[in-house]
């Protein structure tokens, strides 16, 4: 599961050797720590991810819950400052709007319904 915060990228996996936990990995240093305090994060050189922790799957429930309570940007990627991070879901957002049959912000053309 790709999870997508306004200063924080993970991807969250079932591959945990602790039962009742869920690896979550990220791609930049202080991502998980952010969001898991006292997480035992490891550095993962050769990897997909290069930081990944063990968390119970309680607690990413709990954070990811809390986050998204306090949503309060009416744009998500407006609500994200770091600009390295915004290129990066920029560029994820442009692929995915690719999956969508009628492209973002389309607009019917003269002649064409009101309708799609």
């Amino acid at each position: 599961m790709w999870i997508m915060l306004k200063d924080a990228f993970f991807s969250a996996v079932d591959k945990a050797k602790t039962p009742g936990c869920l690896v979550v990995r990220a791609r930049r240093q202080g991502d998980l720590e952010r969001y898991f305090p006292g997480a035992a994060v490891q550095k993962t050189v050769g990897n997909d991810y290069l930081f990944r922790a063990e968390i119970p799957r309680e607690e990413v429930a709990r954070v990811l819950t809390e986050y998204v309570m306090n949503i309060s940007a009416s744009n998500f990627k407006d609500s994200v400052a770091d600009d390295k991070l915004h290129d990066a879901y920029m560029g994820v957002w442009h692929i995915m709007a690719r999956l969508q049959p009628i492209a973002p912000y389309a607009r019917p053309g003269r002649g064409q319904g009101a309708l799609l």
